[in-house]
Parts: C-alpha cells; structure tokens; sequence
C-alpha cells in the first residue's frame, strides 16, 4: 500500500467525460445531397463581363462547355454537324471555300455566332473572307474580334475587317445564343446514363443480392466454395452460373434476396430515349433524318418530304442570315458575295 499510486482524474479529464456525457448521439449521413444543376450558373446570366485586361467582353456560356458537349452525347453532336452540312451543301460560291463555309456554319450553330475576317490584298481591298473559330474569339470593346492564341498572346482585328453571323440573344446583344441549349441537361442526362452502364459493367460487381444461409448441413467446404464462387465474378467472365446441393437440407435453408435490378429499376433504355427526344426537339430536328430506329411500324414517315420542310422551316433561314450579314457590308462586292441554292424543291 506504501508503494500503491492513486491516479486522479485532473479537472481537464473530468471536463472532457462529462462532455461525452452530455454530447448526443449523431445521425450517420451516408452522403451528401447533390444538387441537381450544379452547373447552372453556365447556362444562366443578365449580363455580360468585360475584360480590361485583354480588351474583350467574355461569353455568356462557357465555349469549352459548348465545344466538349458534341462529344459528349451521340444524338448532340449528330445534329450539330448534320445542320451545318445541310446547309453548308447548298452553298454555290461567295468568298469562302466549300470547307470553309462549313466550318463557318458549323461554328455559328454550335457556338450561336461565327466572326468572318475579310482578307485584303495589299491595297487594302477584301479579296475573301476567313470564319475565325469561335471557341477562341472574343467580341472587342469596338465590335472587332480578338483571338486568343497560346502562352495567353492574343490577336486584334479591327471592327471593320471583321463581319459577324449571330443567332439573337434576348438577354444580351454582344454575342449570339445557341439555340439547342433547353437540351443540355438532356444531353448530359444521356451521358451519365450510358457512363453509369459502363461503371456497372466495367465494375463486375454483377451479383447484386445477398446470399442468406441458415441450413445446418451446409458443408463448411461447401460455404467457403461458395464464398470463393461469389469473389470470382468479379470483372471478367462474371454472370456464372452457381449450384448447390445440401443433402438433407431444409426449405429455404439457402435464399437469395435481391438487393436491386439494374435492367428494370433504373430504366436504362427510357433515360436514354426521352433524353434523345428532348435533343431532338431543342434541336427542331425530324427524328426520320438523325438515323433513329423507328419502334413501331408505321416508321418515321417520307425522309424526302421531311427534308424539304425541315430546309424550309430550319436550314433556309439559317443560310440567309449569312447572305443577309456579307451583303450587308459596304465592302463586299461582286464574287464576295454568297450565293446559296435556296430552291426548295
């Protein structure tokens, strides 16, 4: 007892186990909520911001959002080029090349404005033009175009060499608007459907239940068989088959219990389907020319008569929005000019 040592709790020990007292119990979050458009302050604005660095007015929408989107989802990016071709094959001759006017086209719906740079010869006269590309080019403080070039140089043009093609934003007037942009969500929608399939697959973890035993002959072996056989279809050649047999066995000795179906709960295929149709309608594309399989038996109707509508109502405006935007400018002249194949028929 001389020698026997009395460890006290100090007043610090004792703080500390009557606050564990006091401190309820608290409730396990598994995960946080994820907020269903965390990007939309990329698709939402009321003005724009000037650059007084660089001398330019940034874009409403993030080009590289816009540019990485036709990538991202099939029926997209499908229509984005499908458009710009159709229209781009009715061009007869102007101030571009047949490959540059489509590449100016293509830009103009892609990004919703496409900025021609007229070339001139050495006594100042615009001998073509040029589509500079837009997920570069930024609207000048004067309505010129500037360029942004690697190691954050940057390139000028002056408003008067500059024409520019701009589908109308009602919110603001510097740039144009692309007009698929209802659908981004839809197209993103498509993605995170397809990329989750591939997780689930490229994942192996396929044996989605839980395997309940409670048979008293069940072998030891045979359970650390089963074990093993349950860890092994994972990743390649999953999807095996199992059999068991327990001489003797009780009725439901051994159960499986579902945990959940990927096939039917997440509805792949209607994710993928109504997301398609929602691009297709921000698209105001007919579903007989972007290459669907119809479901039914009545088809997708006259691909011809279709296409004759769709120019009429879709690519014929769109065309003379470019005519109407050179000719407009007091520089072009003769041969500068565009000419399209606007006949319908």
């Amino acid at each position: 007892m001389d020698n026997a040592e009395l460890n006290m709790p100090t007043n610090e020990q004792q703080a500390n186990d009557q606050l564990e007292e006091k401190k309820p119990n608290s409730p396990v979050v598994f995960s946080m909520p994820e907020a269903v458009m965390p990007n939309m302050w990329l698709t939402d604005y009321d003005s724009l911001y000037f650059n007084d660095n660089d001398g330019y007015w940034e874009p409403p929408i993030d080009r590289d959002l816009l540019a990485g989107l036709t990538r991202r989802n099939a029926q997209h990016g499908g229509i984005v080029y499908a458009r710009a071709k159709m229209a781009a094959a009715r061009y007869i001759s102007g101030g571009m090349t047949s490959e540059q006017m489509e590449a100016a086209i293509l830009n103009h719906v892609q990004f919703g404005d496409v900025a021609l740079l007229k070339i001139r010869n050495g006594f100042k006269v615009p001998v073509r033009l040029f589509p500079l590309p837009s997920y570069r080019t930024r609207v000048a403080a004067d309505g010129g175009a500037v360029v942004l070039e690697r190691e954050n140089q940057v390139k000028r043009y002056k408003a008067k060499d500059i024409i520019w093609v701009k589908q109308y934003d009602v919110v603001q007037q510097i740039y144009g608007c692309p007009d698929y942009l209802g659908a981004m969500q839809a197209a993103l929608l498509n993605e995170d459907a397809t990329l989750f399939r591939r997780k689930y697959f490229l994942n192996g973890a396929h044996m989605g239940f839980i395997m309940y035993a409670t048979d008293p002959n069940l072998d030891p072996d045979v359970e650390d068989d089963i074990k093993a056989k349950i860890q092994d279809s994972k990743g390649v050649g999953n999807f095996k088959s199992l059999f068991v047999n327990i001489p003797n066995g009780k009725e439901k000795g051994l159960q499986i219990i579902p945990v959940g179906n990927f096939e039917s709960k997440d509805e792949f295929m209607n994710v993928k389907n109504v997301s398609a149709q929602d691009v297709l309608n921000a698209h105001r594309f007919p579903p007989g020319l972007s290459g669907i399989i119809p479901v039914n038996t009545s088809g997708l109707g006259d691909p011809e008569k279709t296409d004759k509508v769709y120019f009429k109502n879709e690519t014929k405006p769109m065309i003379k929005k470019f005519i109407d935007a050179v000719a407009r400018d007091p520089e072009i002249r003769g041969t500068l000019k565009l000419n399209f194949d606007l006949d319908v028929d």
